[in-house]
């Protein structure tokens, strides 16, 4: 009989199980919008009350998750051997979901985050595992530009503070011209809400989350903080 893992996790790196139960539920549905094999090989080896702390698999972050494999998807449909990071990529399965048998990836994460990572999601010469934050501009070491670079940041930077958020578009802005960002925000009445301490279940805290920006303040926002933006979806 086959051990399942049983993960000691809290804060931030929690949540790499949350979304792994989001995904997992609408995979095991056929009707679903995610096919994620591996999400569901993952979720069976791991010995943890998903229901208990995040209530019944609900879909919001797999569509989250289907919306930005076709952002990504389209982008490599012109940049097949492109470089793709993936920023606090905890247990996301999109690497495989997307490989096209040509593409690199690199997903980046905190070291506790990727030895959990390293015992579902063997890493080899094209999917690429790095230990560090995504504030660590280590990575960027890391990335081969030649053939071009989108970096996905999904469930992340709203659990930055703003001015870690805004050096880091800088920054990318400036090491990767002519890159891809993609990334989701929350609004600003939501970041309070975690910041007062919002409950998922009685089992389950959120983490603080204390970078929320308005859908009509972004735009501006980033190209306050970072002019190099060239277009803006």
């Amino acid at each position: 009989m086959q051990t399942r893992y049983v993960p000691n996790l809290t804060g931030i790196p929690e949540t790499m199980l949350w979304t792994l139960h989001s995904r997992a539920g609408e995979a095991k549905r056929p009707d679903g919008v995610l096919n994620d094999a591996e999400a569901l090989r993952i979720y069976g080896a791991i010995d943890y009350d998903f229901e208990k702390s995040f209530g019944r698999a609900e879909p919001s972050l797999a569509i989250r998750a289907a919306e930005m494999d076709r952002t990504i998807r389209a982008w490599l449909a012109t940049h097949p051997d492109g470089f793709v990071v993936s920023l606090g990529e905890g247990l996301e399965t999109q690497a495989h979901r997307l490989d096209n048998g040509q593409l690199r990836w690199l997903s980046v994460d905190l070291p506790e985050a990727v030895a959990i990572r390293e015992r579902f999601l063997t890493p080899n010469e094209r999917l690429m595992h790095c230990p560090v934050s995504a504030l660590d501009r280590a990575w960027m070491d890391r990335v081969d530009a030649s053939k071009g670079v989108f970096i996905v940041a999904q469930g992340l930077f709203m659990y930055f503070e703003e001015d870690d958020v805004r050096r880091l578009i800088v920054d990318i802005a400036e090491r990767f011209p002519g890159a891809e960002l993609l990334f989701d925000t929350i609004p600003r009445w939501f970041s309070r809400r975690t910041l007062k301490g919002l409950r998922r279940t009685l089992a389950y805290q959120l983490p603080p989350m204390p970078w929320g920006i308005n859908r009509d303040a972004l735009e501006a926002t980033l190209r306050r903080w970072a002019p190099r933006i060239r277009r803006w979806n």
